[in-house]
């Protein structure tokens, strides 16, 4: 009797664990026709480094993880980067996931640039660089990501930016918001896509 009130007891355990084992959905929901609906990432259309129009449908049926930078940023940017391709690396090969690296300074971040940034750092495959119309990037930026992107010229390089990286599932919902800087935050965002790639 004890022997199978363990067995019981373990796999109330193990099935607990598994329902814990899912992300949040994040964002103020809306009850809507009696359900409850969560904020999504708007359409976009942005160009990549390799000339390509990247939209919603680029990343349809996959995850990928969202960051806001600029190549001549000098301050927190190139942390971010040296931490956005620690990610990469580890999930380069998964077609389930891909990295989506947008320029606040599309000005200067022109494709070409973008593009010789991507091959000075050996990336390729499903990281893209894209640059746009500034106040499409900065309102995306604002209001589907809710960070911060916007130019001030008290700042050293010019422009005010949120450091995070965001998680999106296929649906269109941020599961996550995690600090470029952190290499502790790093290590949960390499779990976390793990987490949400089981889904």
């Amino acid at each position: 009797m004890k022997k199978y009130a363990w067995i019981l007891l373990l796999i109330i355990a193990l099935s607990c664990k598994e329902k814990q084992e899912k992300l949040p959905v994040l964002g103020n929901p809306e009850i809507k026709d009696g359900e409850t609906v969560y904020p999504k990432i708007k359409d976009f259309s942005f160009t990549n480094q390799d000339s390509l129009i990247i939209t919603n449908s680029t990343f349809e049926g996959k995850a990928y993880v969202a960051d806001f930078i600029f190549l001549s940023c000098p301050t927190i940017c190139p942390i971010m980067h040296t931490h956005m391709k620690s990610v990469y690396q580890h999930y380069k090969d998964n077609p389930d996931i891909s990295f989506l690296s947008h320029t606040i300074d599309p000005d200067r971040d022109t494709v070409k640039r973008l593009k010789n940034f991507s091959e000075r750092q050996e990336i390729d495959g499903n990281w893209h660089f894209v640059t746009g119309n500034r106040d499409s990037i900065m309102n995306i930026a604002i209001e589907s990501y809710f960070t911060t992107a916007y130019p001030d010229s008290n700042e050293p390089d010019g422009f005010v930016h949120g450091g995070g990286f965001l998680l999106i599932d296929k649906n269109r919902h941020i599961r996550g918001v995690y600090d470029g800087t952190d290499p502790i935050d790093i290590a949960r965002l390499i779990d976390d896509i793990k987490i949400l790639l089981k889904e």
